[in-house]
């Protein structure tokens, strides 16, 4: 699966870390037992496992200089220093994708486990929010994004959102509410039963690996939308691609580079949805990464992540 952000222990360096409890701890282990936790409102805040790492570790430097003996609940002080880390870095953050070469997409989670994972086990690893989702957070203003997050996704009421936005409560609960609005009118692809999403994933590989450009029309939307992102680092389309004919075209004519003898594809969890990895044979190294949202049983959009930066915390396909 993929990386968690790490965070350092007292000595500095990275260390595991264990569940997401531990809201009546102290010190060092006070950060440790809820590392998981806050990596995951990072990873959801910022798109970018590398940047969520970032983020926990200029947390837990600020916790070793905090006067704990004033803080009552560790966990909830925490999540309110990571927060404010995040708010402050999407700005900075958001400058930089509009600078990006095509477009910018988030970083995925990806797990080849077979069984599905529990709904805890999903959220400490990032993948119960989808691609899809993140990729429509990124319309959102900071403040929305956080307002949204923090109350939709992880239940924090709006008296600490608001300790954590330096805003009012009516203000962040009228911040979740219109970015609650934004997402509903963006993701016009509603959650799909997964045996469905994987039949449809299944579907688009076959017709995928036979260039059949008529057999990907009949499971793509007529208004699919592709989604690539290379970073300018390896080949992509540099802005979305719209329609059924116009994106199965694309598929088709990428099939010389999906399946060769030197590259396979794997059928994989996705931030907790149905999708698919292409990767090298020889060694098992991801090269690319797909999720799919599905409306009425059809892909209605693709999300291709091939920048090579945002692929380095995937671990390679096992038993290659």
């Amino acid at each position: 699966m993929t990386a968690q952000p790490s965070a350092p222990g007292p000595s500095g360096s990275g260390s595991s870390g264990s569940g997401s409890s531990g809201s009546g701890s102290s010190g060092s282990d006070a950060f440790e037992s809820n590392r998981r936790y806050l990596g995951s409102i990072a990873y959801r805040l910022l798109g970018s496992f590398a940047d969520a790492e970032d983020v926990l570790q200029d947390a837990w430097l600020r916790w070793q200089a905090a006067d704990r003996t004033a803080v009552d609940d560790p966990r909830a002080y925490l999540a309110t220093v990571v927060t404010r880390l995040c708010y402050d870095q999407l700005g900075s953050a958001r400058a930089r994708r509009e600078a990006y070469y095509g477009e910018w997409l988030p970083e995925p989670s990806v797990s080849y486990a077979s069984a599905p994972a529990a709904p805890d086990e999903l959220a400490e690893r990032g993948e119960s929010v989808s691609l899809a989702l993140l990729a429509v957070l990124e319309q959102l203003t900071p403040a929305e994004r956080a307002a949204f997050v923090l109350h939709d996704v992880f239940a924090v009421g709006f008296e600490d959102i608001a300790t954590s936005l330096d805003r009012t409560p009516d203000a962040t609960r009228q911040l979740a509410s219109r970015a609650r609005r934004r997402v509903r009118d963006g993701a016009r692809h509603p959650g799909t039963d997964p045996a469905e999403h994987r039949r449809a994933v299944e579907a688009f590989v076959a017709a995928s690996t036979r260039g059949d450009i008529l057999g990907l029309m009949e499971i793509l939307d007529p208004d699919v939308v592709w989604h690539a992102d290379g970073g300018g680092i390896v080949r992509a389309a540099a802005r979305p691609v719209h329609g059924a004919e116009k994106v199965a075209r694309l598929v088709a004519g990428s099939v010389g580079k999906w399946f060769t003898p030197e590259y396979g594809i794997r059928f994989a969890t996705v931030n907790g949805e149905p999708g698919m990895v292409w990767y090298e044979k020889a060694t098992g190294t991801v090269v690319g990464v797909v999720a799919f949202a599905l409306a009425d049983g059809r892909i209605a959009a693709a999300y291709v992540v091939a920048n090579p930066e945002k692929l380095t915390r995937i671990d390679p396909v096992p038993g290659v």
